[in-house]
């Protein structure tokens, strides 16, 4: 990505962090969502993970049933309109997720914000679900020598 690309991106972001501050998004507490995961009736709320790259890619979990969606990238053709959507993040302030749920809710969507992210999530042992990692390939022999 180039410096002017990126510049665009993050201030593209900031403008829609200080909207959400001034407009506020909606917040789903993590006991909240666990209840409404375990009610198991069919009408839950669709989870989307939303964080960035390189946090996504190095965690071995996921909330159970989490659909992965880049935030740069969304793809609005695999949410449905008719369930609640949560969305979280690995940032505690949760502002990719908030983020996130500002463009869903303008777009017509019923989205909320997962209060502290996975972070919170993992920190009270709720369950997850594990997920592929990349794993590091081990040096090649002899390429650590000075």
């Amino acid at each position: 990505m180039n410096p002017a690309h990126r510049l665009v991106c993050v201030l593209t972001l900031l403008a829609q962090d200080l909207n959400n501050m001034i407009m506020g998004v909606p917040q789903i507490s993590k006991e909240e969502l666990k209840a409404q995961l375990d009610a198991d009736d069919g009408s839950g709320p669709i989870v989307v993970d939303v964080r960035l790259k390189y946090p996504y890619e190095h965690s071995t979990v996921k909330i159970p049933g989490a659909i992965r969606l880049a935030p740069q990238k969304i793809n609005l053709s695999k949410l449905p309109t008719d369930r609640n959507i949560v969305v979280y993040d690995s940032d505690p302030e949760d502002i990719v997720s908030e983020s996130v749920v500002a463009v869903l809710n303008k777009r017509g969507y019923r989205a909320s914000s997962l209060t502290g992210g996975i972070l919170e999530w993992m920190t009270a042992k709720l369950p997850t679900e594990g997920k592929h990692a990349p794993k590091q390939a081990p040096p090649k022999a002899g390429a650590l020598k000075g």
